[in-house]
């Protein structure tokens, strides 16, 4: 068995994951010099720089980036196993998540969690986009891409988008389109684009990277371009669009997840007009290697538990192991 220096693997984990020499020093009670010699200990057997100074910055070449991808979990399995031998075992997990998913479903329901399993650890990592996939962010994501064959995927949600509005401006819309306020249970009603387009649209611009993006792709499920003399307001983010929504300045898109709450259902209306398919898939992700681990077993069986008793998946999409 062909085995690097054993004790530079885990300096060079901490290095990595801290990106800095004196503070890997401090974790594992060292000296920094001692963390250098290790180090580079590790480089000259492997023939290879695993890291680089950019300025005052470290940062990880890309064999060191895959060097530490590959390591990492093998180190974290054989501190998993020899906690559980010692009786020890923990259950602290890092969980990346897109900051909508996480403050709109996810942390609402974390009490169910905690409940169901109060020896696990959570740690949530909150992150604007698609989190990459590597044991330096987290144990586990929730991503929209399945780009790395070294992890497993369970879906939780298929994206679509819909028009909303607060219950105040929906008054507003009945008056203007002379709708009696109660016609947004008549199944038979449906209101037009053009009807739609008389309003001030809320715009997220986040969903398709560009200005009006959003609604562009709605107005194109029907076939009809944005009416030129809309008036939109752009947002960054869906909850910042979501809140003006709120407040009553529009029409918002939005999705399942961000309308997952009983609260939600009263502040909100759901207009009667068609949905957006975004094609955006969530899922729940792993590496395949950590399958057996159980904090991520009881996360993942709970995430999809949960997603299903939300509306998010139905049943024969996602059966929990």
């Amino acid at each position: 068995m062909k085995l690097p220096p054993l004790r530079a693997l885990p300096v060079f984990e901490a290095v990595a994951r801290l990106n800095s020499f004196s503070r890997a020093a401090e974790e594992l009670n060292i000296s920094q010099s001692a963390v250098s010699h290790q180090v580079k200990a590790l480089e000259a057997y492997l023939g290879e720089a695993l890291f680089q100074r950019n300025g005052r910055y470290l940062v990880l070449t890309e064999e060191g980036r895959t060097y530490h991808d590959n390591i990492s979990s093998a180190l974290l399995q054989i501190e998993r196993a020899t906690e559980a031998v010692l009786g020890e075992a923990t259950s602290r997990l890092r969980l990346a998540v897109f900051s909508s998913f996480a403050v709109r479903w996810l942390i609402p329901r974390l009490p169910s969690l905690q409940r169901a399993h109060s020896q696990l650890d959570l740690v949530l990592e909150m992150t604007g986009e698609s989190p990459q996939l590597s044991d330096r962010v987290a144990d586990c994501f929730i991503t929209i891409h399945r780009n790395s064959q070294a992890f497993t995927y369970d879906l939780l949600y298929r994206e679509r988008l819909f028009p909303i509005c607060s219950r105040q401006y929906w008054r507003t819309i009945c008056e203007q389109l002379g709708l009696p306020e109660d016609s947004v249970e008549d199944e038979r009603l449906s209101l037009t684009p053009e009807q739609v387009a008389c309003f001030p649209l809320l715009s997220t611009y986040s969903i398709y990277d560009r200005e009006s993006g959003d609604w562009d792709a709605w107005f194109g499920v029907a076939e009809q371009p944005l009416p030129a003399k809309t008036r939109i307001q752009h947002f960054s983010h869906m909850l910042m669009a979501l809140e003006a929504a709120r407040f009553h300045q529009g029409i918002a898109l939005t999705n399942d997840y961000m309308l997952s709450d009983e609260a939600d259902a009263q502040a909100f209306v759901r207009l009667p007009c068609h949905s957006l398919i975004t094609g955006d898939r969530f899922y729940f992700a792993h590496k395949t290697s950590r399958r057996n681990e159980q904090g991520i077993r009881m996360v993942r069986r709970w995430l999809i538990e949960q997603a299903i008793a939300s509306g998010l998946r139905i049943r024969s999409e996602a059966d929990p192991a």
